[in-house]
């Protein structure tokens, strides 16, 4: 049995919750939908039949309800990898980790997570409107170097084909390949275009934008857009994907990301108004989910 975690290593609030997510495991569901804007969370609690928790802190708006007979929990995580950092793991201990005793519980409990994100596209043929999930994700944002993990939990031939193909400069941090669930992709399969998703650790540089600093990696989005694996080319660009795959993985849980596409690199398109779009995303994944 581990030994008791430490108040400044796991750390909760005054009223014994996880610090950030602020739940415990009775008020988690082992279904998760990750959002990153906290707005968002609003679209579940409008579709929600019932709600039985809620809670906000900072960017986190955390909702366990049901639908149609299943029980769910909608968390908004804010942006980027180091967020996703904070927000898997404190829900991989809200579901294994006896918050009162500190200590490991004996039988492991496997979340469901699902992100419904945003992207951009970085192929003309997948236009701004479309849906695409990650069968495979790829960090450019180094978390999982943080990590122990054993290399077969990860893919590290794919890793070793996109290092040769990309050939990164040696002061950028190694990136990494993860496959996601096949159960949770095949739920989606009719609706969406199956791809590789790159996650970045930041919107301009790391995702090849120029402003008024140049991108130390040049032609990045064309690099990217021309690796393929396993019959797979890089659909999209987005800044969670490979942390949510890669701590899952890791910590014994099934993820997905589905994306609505809102900006076309190639083509150099955005769409500005898509809530309606996002809401009618957010009710085809809770109904291929409940069922």
């Amino acid at each position: 049995m581990m030994n008791e975690l430490k108040s400044s290593e796991l750390v909760l609030n005054s009223s014994g919750k996880l610090y950030h997510i602020n739940m415990t495991g009775d008020e988690l569901a082992d279904e998760i939908f990750l959002v990153g804007d906290p707005e968002r969370v609003n679209m579940f609690k409008e579709l929600f039949d019932s709600v039985e928790y809620e809670s906000t802190n900072r960017e986190l708006h955390a909702l366990t309800g049901h639908y149609k007979g299943h029980r769910f929990t909608a968390l908004s995580t804010g942006m980027g990898c180091d967020n996703i950092d904070i927000v898997v793991s404190e829900l991989d201990a809200a579901a294994n980790i006896n918050l009162k005793t500190r200590t490991a519980k004996a039988n492991h409990r496997t979340l469901n997570m699902i992100r419904i994100g945003t992207s951009g596209s970085l192929h003309s043929d997948i236009p701004c409107g479309s849906l695409v999930a990650s069968a495979y994700a790829i960090g450019l944002d180094g978390l999982l170097n943080y990590y122990e993990h054993d290399d077969s939990q990860l893919e590290e031939k794919m890793t070793q084909a996109f290092e040769k193909h990309i050939q990164f400069p040696a002061r950028l941090a190694r990136p990494y390949c993860v496959k996601g669930s096949e159960e949770l992709l095949a739920n989606v399969a009719d609706i969406t275009v199956k791809g590789i998703t790159a996650t970045a650790p930041g919107f301009y540089a790391p995702q090849g934008r120029h402003i008024r600093i140049a991108p130390s990696v040049k032609n990045l989005n064309e690099k990217l857009a021309t690796f393929k694996w396993d019959g797979l080319k890089v659909t999209n660009l987005e800044m969670e994907t490979s942390a949510i795959y890669g701590l899952g993985k890791i910590m014994g849980h099934n993820a997905l990301t589905v994306c609505l596409i809102i900006a076309n690199r190639a083509d150099g398109t955005f769409l500005n108004e898509y809530h309606s779009q996002m809401r009618d995303t957010i009710v085809k994944i809770m109904e291929r989910m409940a069922k």
